[in-house]
């Protein structure tokens, strides 16, 4: 089978940062899928994983944390789904990644592809779609009621893969008021197509920015990017007893004990957790991503689908590392079909 990978661990722009692979068709444990893959995202965790995590000597590494594709073959062991299944999901970081024409994922955190989506749309959805869902729900605690909530929640990066969902989330699941942070007219402008009340720019002091907008107090934060660049605004901004969320991996060290005055709490979200520990509630993905198709389906969600890079092949997938490494992405890039 195609696949694309890597034997070492490049700058994107050396021509071996990522190669084209022909190897052996995978053959699925009890619990697994085998998925003839039709679409592929990439993900900041592609090219953080590409530049930090070298295979053994004589040895490759496939990456991709987003399908959408058709399910070949089943395990002894599969009760969710039957080959000829349309599916979408975000794998595990433990396991060989997406980017091969048939791949091997655990049921349990597999998803039934929106029934209104084409495979490109429906690839730009489950990694970002499960961390903005865990991160809203369940570490910040948001309820999913559309009654006032007399709370704010800021999102920092608000036009990245994870934010333009989460802006959608939080306007259509949520009573909360929402203000997102961009920096650009063109992000701008989709964080507020998506959904938010207001948009910031966080290359500016927020404070001033977030007083004038007079809104309920923000006591909730989602900080998605640069987080040690922003860490004590977002404290000086969090209402007593708030909560902060962070994805990223901050650079700098960020000081907890700031958050002591105003008895807030620091939450980190990880989509790969459940998986990687294989958590007695692991199948809470399934079921988040049978809830976003559900959703889609009946126009309460859109895909986050930007741009389409053409077929899957390394030079197409060193584009779009690319485009992530520049951080002036909008919503997700998605590669199609194996040419």
């Amino acid at each position: 089978m195609k696949a694309v990978g890597y034997i070492k661990s490049l700058p994107i722009d050396d021509p071996e940062a990522l190669l084209d692979l022909e190897l052996a068709k995978p053959e699925p444990g009890p619990r697994d899928l085998r998925v003839a893959v039709k679409a592929v995202s990439v993900n900041p965790v592609d090219t953080k994983v590409r530049r930090r995590a070298a295979p053994p000597a004589g040895d490759h590494k496939i990456l991709g944390y987003d399908a959408a594709g058709v399910v070949e073959a089943v395990g002894a062991e599969v009760t969710l789904f039957r080959p000829g299944d349309e599916v979408f999901y975000a794998g595990s970081i433990q396991r060989p990644g997406t980017n091969a024409e048939f791949h091997l994922v655990d049921e349990r955190i597999v998803g039934r592809k929106p029934k209104t989506l084409g495979f490109a749309e429906a690839a730009a959805l489950p990694l970002t779609s499960i961390t903005a869902w865990e991160l809203l729900f369940d570490r910040l605690g948001a309820r999913p009621s559309k009654a006032f909530d007399p709370r704010t929640l800021l999102i920092v990066g608000g036009a990245g893969g994870v934010g333009s969902i989460l802006i959608q989330l939080a306007r259509r699941l949520t009573g909360l008021s929402i203000i997102a942070t961009a920096s650009r007219p063109e992000t701008t402008k989709w964080c507020l197509q998506l959904g938010a009340h207001a948009v910031i720019d966080h290359s500016q002091p927020m404070k001033p920015q977030v007083d004038a907008l007079k809104l309920p107090p923000v006591s909730l934060i989602a900080s998605l990017t640069n987080t040690d660049t922003h860490f004590a605004q977002l404290i000086d901004l969090l209402a007593p007893q708030g909560k902060i969320g962070l994805i990223d991996d901050p650079v700098q060290p960020i000081n907890p004990m700031l958050l002591k005055p105003k008895s807030a709490s620091l939450h980190w979200e990880a989509m790969f957790a459940r998986s990687t520990f294989e958590t007695a509630d692991m199948i809470a993905q399934h079921d988040l991503l049978d809830e976003v198709a559900g959703l889609i389906d009946s126009g309460v969600l859109r895909t986050t689908l930007d741009q389409t890079y053409g077929t899957i092949n390394a030079a197409n997938l060193r584009r779009a590392h690319t485009l992530i490494e520049s951080g002036k992405s909008v919503g997700k890039v998605v590669l199609e079909g194996w040419g």
